[in-house]
C-alpha cells in the first residue's frame, strides 16, 4: 500500500431523524496512523457517525476537520476522494459475480473494455500481499459469512484508503482470523498508511489493538482516552451509564452489572436421550461439489454441542440442510429417535426450530411487521388462524405483544417493519419467535454476529435457558469465545466433516484452533502479540 494515513476530527456533530435526535453534538479526534476504537450498544448512535463520514447520510451540524483543514462530506463520492472508506457490517456486494468482479466493481469506474490479464495478474499480486486469500473466480453467493467479510475487507484495501471504518469487522472470523485482520490493520497504521475507525463490542479487540477508544450511549458521547489509560469496567460504565465499574474484568461480568440476564447451567444427565442425530451426511455446495462429506453427529437432551470452524468449511451447507433448504446428496437425520426430512410439518411435529445467520435476510422479511414475522411458524393453526382459513389479526398482535415483552424486543411496537430495527432486537424477535413455545431441538448459527455486549449476554442467556429446558442446541459459531463459554462439547468441522471432538470444560484453546485451521500436527500456531 502507499499513501499518507488520514487524521479526522469531529467537531459538534448532530443527526436528527424527525423529533428524534440520533446524534447529539459529537465531537471525536482520531489521530493518523492510529487505530480509534468506537463503543456503544445498538442504538448509541455509532452507525449514524460513521454514515455521516462517508456521506450516506450527512451530518445536520457539526465540522469534520480532514488533515487539518474543515472538509464537507455530502456524498459517498465526497468520502472516497478524501480516501475514506466503510466496512459494513451488513455486505455490500454483487452475489452474481466472483470475487474478481466485486473487486474490480469497487473502483466505481471502469474502461468499456478490460485487459482481464492484466487485471488479474494485478489482483493476485494485491492477493499476495494479503494475510488471507479468496479464489477469485468464486462467486460471491457462494461464500460462507466469514469469507464475505474479508472479501469486504480487501475491497477496501484493494482501493488504498487512507482512513478505514470497520463496523464490526471480525464478527464471523476465528480467533486467529480475527488476529490476522487486525494485525493486518495494526501494521498498516503502524507504518503510517493507514488510519482506521473500528466499531466493536469486543474488549478484547479494543485492549489489544486499539490506541484510543470513544465511547457513544444515546446519541451522546459518554467517555473516551487512550485505551492505555481505561480498563474494561470504565467503558461498561460509560457504554451503560452505570458509572465505573471498576474490577470490571469480563465481558459477561460487565454484562451482569448493566442489568443482564444471568442463567446457572444446570447438569446434563448422562443417559439424557438423542434428540438430533446425524448419520453419513453429504450435502452439496451451489456449485455441486461436496461441501458436508460423510458427517455424523448427536446432540442429546439438555445439552449444547458448538461446532467450531473457520468458515467455508461446510457449516453453512450443514444448516441448509437441517432445516429443509437444500437437499441430501447422502445420509440419514432423525429427531426423537424418528426419521427427519426438514419439512414444514415434521419441524412443527418434532418441535425443531432455527435461528440461521443473517437472521434479517434468512429469518424474516424484512417489509412485513414485527408482528406479521412473529406470526410466521403459527399463522396457519389456531389461534391465530379461525374457521375458515382466516387469520385473527387481534390474536396475531396480542400474541406479538406478549413475545415482545418476553424477549424485550425494542421499540415495542408489533406494527413497525421489523427491516427497521437493529440487528440485537431483530435477533430477539428471530429468538421470541423460536422460543416461543416448547422447543426439543435449536438449530442456531452465529447467533450474536455484529450485536452488543449486553445483547449478546442475553441472547446466550436465552440459548442456556432453552438449554437447561431440555432442549438439545446444535450451535454453529465462528466465534470460539463463544463455544467455550456456551458448549458442553465442541465439535471442529473442517473440510465439511467432524474431525475432532470433546467435552468444552477440557478443551485446549490451540489444539481447537490446529483442527480448525487443518494442522492439527502442528507444533504451535503464531500468535499476535498481545491477543489473548
Amino acid at each position: 500500500m502507499a499513501g499518507e494515513a488520514l487524521g479526522l476530527e469531529v467537531i459538534g456533530a448532530t443527526k436528527s431523524f424527525g423529533a428524534f435526535r440520533a446524534l447529539d453534538d459529537v465531537s471525536l479526534k482520531i489521530a493518523p496512523g492510529t487505530i480509534h476504537a468506537l463503543l456503544g450498544e445498538n442504538g448509541a448512535g455509532k452507525s449514524t457517525l460513521v454514515k455521516g463520514l462517508v456521506g450516506y447520510a450527512p451530518l445536520d451540524a457539526g465540522q469534520l476537520v480532514a488533515d487539518r483543514r474543515e472538509v464537507r462530506i455530502d456524498s459517498p463520492r465526497a468520502a472516497q476522494a478524501l480516501g475514506i472508506g466503510m466496512v459494513y457490517q451488513h455486505f455490500t456486494l454483487a452475489e452474481g459475480m466472483s470475487v474478481e468482479e466485486n473487486l474490480l466493481l469497487a473502483r466505481g469506474s471502469l474502461p468499456w473494455k478490460l485487459d482481464w490479464a492484466a487485471e488479474r495478474a494485478a489482483l493476485d499480486a494485491f492477493m499476495q500481499e494479503m494475510p488471507f486469500r479468496l479464489p477469485l473466480d468464486r462467486l460471491v453467493r457462494t461464500l460462507a459469512a466469514g469469507e464475505k467479510q474479508k472479501l469486504e475487507i480487501l475491497k477496501q484495501l484493494y482501493l488504498r484508503q487512507r482512513f478505514l471504518i470497520l463496523d464490526e469487522p471480525t464478527s464471523v472470523l476465528t480467533p486467529h482470523e480475527a488476529d490476522e485482520v487486525l494485525g493486518l490493520m495494526r501494521t498498516l497504521t503502524s507504518r503510517g498508511e493507514l488510519t482506521v475507525l473500528m466499531i466493536t463490542h469486543k474488549f478484547r479487540e479494543v485492549t489489544a489493538y486499539a490506541d484510543d477508544v470513544t465511547v457513544l450511549r444515546k446519541g451522546r458521547r459518554a467517555g473516551g482516552s487512550a485505551v492505555a489509560d481505561t480498563n474494561v469496567g470504565q467503558l461498561a460504565g460509560w457504554m451503560m451509564g452505570a458509572g465505573d465499574l471498576a474490577g470490571t474484568v469480563v465481558d459477561a461480568e460487565a454484562s451482569a452489572a448493566a442489568g443482564a440476564r444471568r442463567v446457572t447451567r444446570t447438569p446434563t444427565e448422562a443417559d439424557a436421550a438423542v434428540r438430533l442425530r446425524v448419520t453419513g451426511m453429504t450435502v452439496s455446495d451451489d456449485r455441486g461439489h461436496a461441501a458436508v462429506r460423510d458427517l455424523a453427529l448427536a446432540v442429546r437432551a439438555g445439552e449444547i454441542l458448538g461446532i467450531a470452524g473457520v468458515s467455508g468449511n461446510g457449516q453453512r451447507e450443514l444448516v441448509d440442510a437441517l432445516v429443509g433448504q437444500r437437499p441430501l446428496a447422502a445420509g440419514t437425520m432423525e429427531v426423537s429417535g424418528l426419521s427427519y426430512r426438514a419439512t414444514r410439518a415434521e419441524m412443527t411435529a418434532r418441535r425443531l426450530f432455527a435461528i440461521p445467520e443473517e437472521p434479517l435476510r434468512n429469518a424474516c422479511v424484512a417489509g412485513m411487521s414485527v408482528a406479521e414475522n412473529l406470526a410466521l411458524r403459527t399463522f396457519d393453526r389456531a389461534p391465530l388462524r379461525r374457521l375458515g382459513g382466516w387469520l385473527d389479526r387481534g390474536a396475531m398482535r396480542t400474541r406479538a405483544v406478549d413475545l415482545i415483552t418476553q424477549f424485550n424486543v425494542r421499540p415495542p411496537r408489533p406494527e413497525q417493519q421489523i427491516g427497521t430495527l437493529s440487528g440485537g432486537n431483530v435477533q430477539r424477535a428471530v429468538l421470541a419467535r423460536e422460543l416461543g413455545q416448547p422447543v426439543d431441538v435449536l438449530i442456531v448459527a452465529n447467533p450474536v454476529f455484529g450485536l452488543d455486549f449486553a445483547s449478546v449476554a442475553d441472547i446466550h442467556a436465552r440459548l442456556l435457558a432453552a438449554r437447561n429446558a431440555g432442549a438439545a442446541v446444535l450451535l454453529i459459531s465462528e466465534d470460539l469465545d463463544e463455544l467455550l463459554e456456551l458448549a458442553d462439547r465442541i465439535a471442529v468441522m473442517a473440510e465439511g466433516t467432524i474431525v475432532h471432538e470433546g467435552p468444552a470444560d477440557a478443551a485446549d484453546r490451540t489444539e481447537l484452533g490446529r483442527h480448525m485451521a487443518g494442522h492439527a500436527s502442528l507444533i504451535d500456531i503464531p500468535t499476535v502479540a498481545g491477543a489473548q
